[in-house]
C-alpha cells in the first residue's frame, strides 16, 4: 500500500485516518506537509507523529501498540529512589526549553545521527513559545544542565518526545519529577511512541492504538494545567509512592 503523501502548499489537507498506517515500517501513515503549530497539534490530537532524519520527507507515524506509561505505573527502582534522596540536583521546568532540545539533539554514543534535525528544533520551540511545548530540566550543584526531557502537552495527556542525560540517572530524576507533577494535575497519561529498553524498564507499556486513540479523545478535550509550567515545591518526590493515588475508575476506564 502506498503511503499517503501531504501537500506543503495546504496547511488545510488532512491526515488519512490511522487505521490506514502501515504495518512496515509499523505505523507508518503519510509524509510530506510541513511542521506548522496547528498541523503539529492535528497530529498529537489524533494519536500521529513526525519522525525523519535530515534527507528525508517529513514522515508521520501512528504505531500499533503504543507505548505509554500511565504515571502511577512509573517504576521507581532502589537505586533511583536513593538518587532522588541524595543527589543535590535541581529539577525546573520551562527554564530553558531550547537548550534542553538542543542537548536531546545533540549524538549519543550509540548513535552518530539524531532525528531532532534543525527543522524540528525550530518547530518545537515555536510550540513553547505558544504555550504547547515544555521541557524538564536537572542542574547540578554548579548550575550546569546535565539532564532533562522535553515534550507536548495538550489537555491533560503529555507526548513525550526525547530526553538525555550527562549524568547517571539524570533524565530518570526528569521523568520522576515530570509524572509526580502530572499525576497532580489530574493527566492520566505520557505517551512514549515507541518502546525502548529504557522506557520499558520505568513502567511504560504497549497498549493497542485503537485504546490509545480513545483515551486520547477523552483526555485531550480536557483543560491542562496552566503555563508556563513550574515546579510545586510542595509536592513530595523522594518518598512518593506513584500507585498510592490511582484512581480504581481511572484504571478501569484505561482498559477499556
Amino acid at each position: 500500500m502506498a503511503i499517503h503523501w501531504l501537500d506543503p502548499a495546504d496547511p488545510h489537507a488532512p491526515f488519512p485516518p490511522v487505521e490506514r498506517a502501515l504495518r512496515e515500517p509499523d505505523g507508518l501513515l503519510a509524509a510530506g506537509g510541513d511542521l506548522a503549530t496547528k498541523r503539529l497539534i492535528e497530529a498529537y490530537r489524533l494519536g500521529i507523529f513526525p519522525w525523519y532524519e535530515v534527507g528525508q520527507p517529513i514522515l508521520w507515524w501512528s504505531p500499533d501498540p503504543r507505548a505509554v506509561l500511565y504515571p502511577e505505573h512509573l517504576r521507581i527502582t532502589r537505586s533511583l529512589r536513593k538518587t532522588l534522596r541524595n543527589r543535590p540536583w535541581r529539577v525546573r521546568f520551562d527554564t530553558d526549553f531550547a537548550t534542553t532540545v538542543g542537548s536531546c539533539a545533540a549524538p549519543r554514543s550509540q548513535s552518530a545521527g539524531t532525528w531532532i534535525t534543525p527543522q524540528m528544533m525550530e518547530a518545537y520551540c515555536r510550540l513553547h513559545a505558544e504555550g504547547h511545548a515544555h521541557s524538564v530540566e536537572v542542574y547540578d550543584q554548579e548550575g550546569v544542565l546535565i539532564g532533562g526531557l522535553y515534550g507536548v502537552a495538550i489537555g491533560r495527556v503529555f507526548f513525550g518526545e526525547s530526553m538525555f542525560s550527562r549524568r547517571p540517572d539524570a533524565s530518570k530524576l526528569a521523568l520522576v519529577h515530570l509524572a509526580r507533577h502530572l499525576q497532580a494535575w489530574g493527566y492520566p497519561l505520557i505517551d512514549c511512541q515507541l518502546a525502548s529498553p529504557h522506557i520499558m524498564s520505568l513502567g511504560a507499556e504497549l497498549i493497542p492504538r485503537p485504546r490509545f486513540i480513545r483515551q486520547l479523545k477523552a483526555a485531550c478535550t480536557s483543560p491542562g494545567h496552566a503555563v508556563p509550567w513550574r515546579v510545586d515545591a510542595t509536592l513530595e518526590i523522594a518518598n512518593w509512592d506513584p500507585a498510592a493515588a490511582t484512581n480504581p475508575s481511572d484504571a478501569r476506564a484505561r482498559k477499556s
